[in-house]
C-alpha cells in the first residue's frame, strides 16, 4: 500500500480521443490534455502525441511521475502491454507497453480501458472502502470489472471484465462478438439504437415521433435521441428503454449471484443518459437476485464519469510502481 504522496500520468486511449493527465494517489487530477485520436497513421502516430501531451503537462510540473498507466479499448497481454487486438485503433499485436515505456523514458503499464476505469472507481469513486464490488460501465458497448477480496480479476488469459458479453437471451440478435444474445447486443448504445431504427422501419406510423426527433434521418438515431423520445412520452421508445432495462436487470442480477458483490457500480454514457435506470435495475435485482446475495448489495452509481479512465489508470501505476520504489525492487 502506498502512504506517501506521490504521481503518475494517465492516459486514456480511445479509437475517437486519447485523454492524458496527472494525478495525484488520492485521485485528484492536477492537469490534463485531451486530444482527437489520429488512427490513421497508425501506432506510432499515437505513441508520438502521447509523448508529446506527457513533455506538456510535465514542463510545469515540480516532481517526476513514478509511472504512465494507459487504458485501451482492446485486448491486452497481461505480462508485457501488448495490445493483442483494438478495433477502434485498428491494431492487432502492438507492443505498446514496451515502445510508449522506451520513448518516455518512464515505467508504462498498459491495461484494458474498461479495467482502468474499475481502478478508479474502486479506489477513487463509487467504490471507496469496499473490497467485493462489480462495475459495469454501459456506453457504445458494455464492459466492466470485478473486485474480489480486494483483487482486481484478470483471469487466465487477462480477459476478466468482458461483462457485456455474458448471454442473456439464448434466442437474441446477434452481437458484434459473433455470439447471439450478449448482454451488449440488447442494451448497448449501439444495441439500442439498432433497435429503434429496425422498429420504426416495421412501424413508420408508431416510429414518426421518434422519426422527427432524429430530423427524418434514420441513420442519425443514436441512443441518447432514445432517451430524450423517451423522457418525451413516445410510447414507442418508452417501450424501448423498458426491454432495455429488462436486460440489464437480468445481466445485473447473474453477475450478483456469481460473484456476491457488496457494491454493483453502474456507470457508462447510458447510465449518464439514464440515470433514472439505476434505481429501476436497483429493484429489479432486489426481486430477482437469491437472497444471500442480494440482502447486503448496494446498487450506486458510479462517481468519477468520464474521469474514471485516467485516474484508474495513474492509480494502476502509482500502485505498481510506486509500491516497488517502496520495496526498493
Amino acid at each position: 500500500m502506498v502512504t506517501r504522496e506521490v504521481l503518475a500520468i494517465g492516459v486514456d486511449l480511445g479509437g475517437t480521443k486519447v485523454e492524458v493527465a496527472r494525478v495525484d494517489s488520492a485521485g485528484r487530477v492536477h492537469q490534463r490534455v485531451r486530444r482527437p485520436t489520429d488512427v490513421r497513421d497508425g501506432p506510432a502516430a499515437i505513441e508520438a502525441e502521447i509523448v508529446a501531451v506527457v513533455a506538456e503537462l510535465q514542463g510545469t510540473a515540480s516532481s517526476r511521475p513514478v509511472g504512465v498507466g494507459v487504458g485501451v479499448a482492446g485486448q491486452i497481454d497481461p505480462h508485457h502491454g501488448i495490445v493483442r487486438f483494438a478495433p477502434n485503433l485498428g491494431w492487432r499485436n502492438v507492443p505498446f507497453q514496451e515502445d510508449l515505456s522506451q520513448a518516455l523514458g518512464l515505467p508504462v503499464v498498459v491495461t484494458n480501458d474498461v479495467r482502468a476505469a474499475t481502478w478508479g472507481e474502486w479506489l477513487h469513486g463509487a467504490g471507496q472502502g469496499c473490497d467485493d464490488l462489480i462495475c459495469l460501465f454501459v456506453g457504445t458497448g458494455i464492459g466492466g470489472g470485478v473486485v474480489s477480496g480486494g483483487r482486481v480479476l484478470t483471469g487466465c488469459s487477462n480477459t476478466a471484465g468482458e461483462l457485456g458479453h455474458i448471454t442473456v437471451d439464448l434466442n437474441g440478435p446477434q452481437c458484434t462478438c459473433g455470439n447471439g444474445g450478449c448482454l451488449e447486443a440488447l442494451a448497448g448504445g449501439w444495441a439500442i439504437a439498432r433497435q429503434a431504427r429496425e422498429s420504426i422501419s416495421a412501424d413508420p406510423s408508431a416510429g414518426a415521433f421518434l422519426l422527427k426527433m432524429a430530423d427524418g434521418q434514420l441513420e442519425m438515431i443514436t441512443a441518447k435521441i432514445v432517451f430524450q423520445s423517451s423522457r418525451a412520452g413516445d410510447p414507442l421508445t418508452k417501450q424501448l428503454v423498458g426491454r432495455v432495462e429488462e436486460a440489464l436487470i437480468a445481466g445485473a442480477t447473474s453477475l450478483v449471484n456469481a460473484f456476491n458483490p457488496c457494491r454493483l457500480i453502474l456507470g457508462g454514457g447510458v447510465i449518464e443518459g439514464m440515470p433514472e435506470m439505476v434505481d429501476r435495475i436497483a429493484r429489479g435485482v432486489q426481486q430477482r437476485a437469491l437472497f444471500a446475495a442480494r440482502e447486503p448489495l448496494e446498487v450506486l452509481r458510479a462517481r468519477l464519469g468520464s474521469d474514471a479512465g485516467v485516474i484508474g489508470a495513474a492509480t494502476l501505476a502509482i500502485r505498481t510502481f510506486a509500491e516497488e520504489e517502496d520495496r526498493g525492487e
